[in-house]
């Protein structure tokens, strides 16, 4: 029987946010229905980070849905993975990116897709998407 992955958040009444996202933050688990391809979907309305420009706060809508393989994120830990953002600064293709590649290195997932729709600056509304695995470059683009 595989050895059950310990859970760092889950439990603990930790306040304490972390400074930066890494990896090392999400926990997971074991998935118990692993033969059926099922969603997981996961929503953040209130994400916020930094413009990398102007320093000035960011705030979207993240969601993240995947079908999970042998493991599942464990959903404090995806909140304080998120909340580190906060106080991060980087352009919003470049966080919808990275939270996607932590995921699937987390708990590498069959499918999974990161979306955040973030707040208008200038009158322009900014909506990223990215999924995994990669639909690839001769693929139309869909919306």
């Amino acid at each position: 029987m595989p050895k059950k992955p310990a859970m760092k958040l889950l439990g603990r009444s930790e306040n304490r946010l972390p400074t930066e996202p890494s990896i090392a933050i999400l926990d997971v688990f074991p998935n118990r229905t692993p033969s059926r391809n099922y969603t997981i979907h996961l929503s953040a309305p209130e994400f916020s980070s930094l413009c990398p420009v102007t320093g000035q706060p960011d705030s979207a809508h993240l969601e993240i849905c995947y079908i999970p393989d042998k493991l599942c994120v464990e959903t404090k830990s995806l909140k304080f993975y998120l909340a580190s953002y906060r106080n991060q600064a980087a352009f919003n293709e470049v966080i919808v990116n990275q939270v996607l590649d932590h995921l699937v290195t987390a708990c590498k997932p069959r499918q999974a897709v990161v979306r955040g729709k973030f707040s208008p600056r200038g009158g322009i509304q900014l909506t990223c998407e990215a999924r995994y695995p990669d639909r690839g470059k001769k693929e139309p683009l869909m919306f």
